[in-house]
């Protein structure tokens, strides 16, 4: 039997715990000399001291979870075991958008081999898990300044009236050539201009934390480079199934897209 998992108390529990599909769970792992491991749907999960402390693990909540209990499997000096959490519902809204490339609702069968070659290496990219780095900051900036969230995470989508996937990012609407900067220091993992996402960049913060930005008008980095917190990632666009300039944001956790919202104070419940 999974045991319970501990009441959150700290600043990142305070800061990040919204145990929702398609949200964050902060769970409690002890407060050991070396960290645990965790995974959750079979995927390590990032790991972290909150307040200098105990461990926490900051688990990825699909957003097709259900309501109820789930297990956390853990690994540490004492052996393995599943610490259980709760998952609260939450009900997400319906958006209707109208796009005139029908192309970009309905692609034909040569659009569908590229968008599928594309997919592959982006899932790739979500997948990146580096252990022996943690997160410069788990509480993140807003990749641009100003700009109202325009479209929230979660958004059961329809383009043309035919429904889609849901929503997995944040939108923040900001003009055109608007700078992008990085949410936390991490690593340029992949770089692309896709079918859907336009031009695309994806930083791997550490232990599984993964940002995606896309439709951007340019990009000013490479796959490869070293970023700081802050730095420039590119500009704000119009590329690829767009209907206007926007940012959009992806954060993964454990190979999960989770609301964006809740790293910078924005969350909604």
């Amino acid at each position: 039997m999974a045991a319970a998992a501990a009441h959150a108390e700290g600043y990142i529990s305070r800061k990040l715990n919204a145990a929702v599909p398609g949200g964050v769970a902060v769970v409690a792992l002890g407060e050991g000399a070396q960290a645990p491991q965790a995974s959750f749907g079979g995927h390590r999960v990032l790991v972290v001291r909150e307040d200098g402390r105990r461990w926490v693990a900051i688990v990825g909540i699909p957003l097709d979870a259900k309501p109820g209990q789930a297990v956390l499997q853990v690994r540490d000096a004492e052996g393995s075991r599943g610490v259980s959490f709760a998952v609260s519902d939450k009900e997400y809204v319906a958006q209707h958008i109208t796009l005139k490339n029908r192309r970009q609702v309905s692609p034909d069968p040569e659009d569908l081999k590229r968008i599928q070659r594309e997919l592959d290496e982006q899932m790739a990219a979500y997948a990146v898990y580096r252990a022996d780095v943690t997160p410069s900051n788990v509480i993140l900036d807003r990749p641009v300044d100003g700009g109202r969230l325009s479209s929230p995470f979660g958004l059961r989508r329809f383009f043309n009236g035919e429904a889609r996937n849901p929503h997995s990012g944040l939108d923040f609407a900001v003009p055109a050539g608007t700078p992008v900067t990085a949410p936390a220091a991490g690593r340029v993992v992949l770089v692309g201009d896709y079918f859907f996402n336009g031009r695309t960049v994806f930083v791997d913060h550490g232990q599984g934390m993964i940002s995606m930005f896309c439709h951007l008008s340019e990009i000013d980095v490479k796959v490869g480079d070293e970023l700081a917190r802050g730095a420039p990632v590119g500009k704000v666009g119009a590329t690829g199934r767009a209907t206007g300039p926007h940012l959009h944001w992806n954060v993964s956790l454990n190979n999960v897209r989770v609301d964006p919202a809740i790293f910078i104070g924005a969350f909604k419940p």
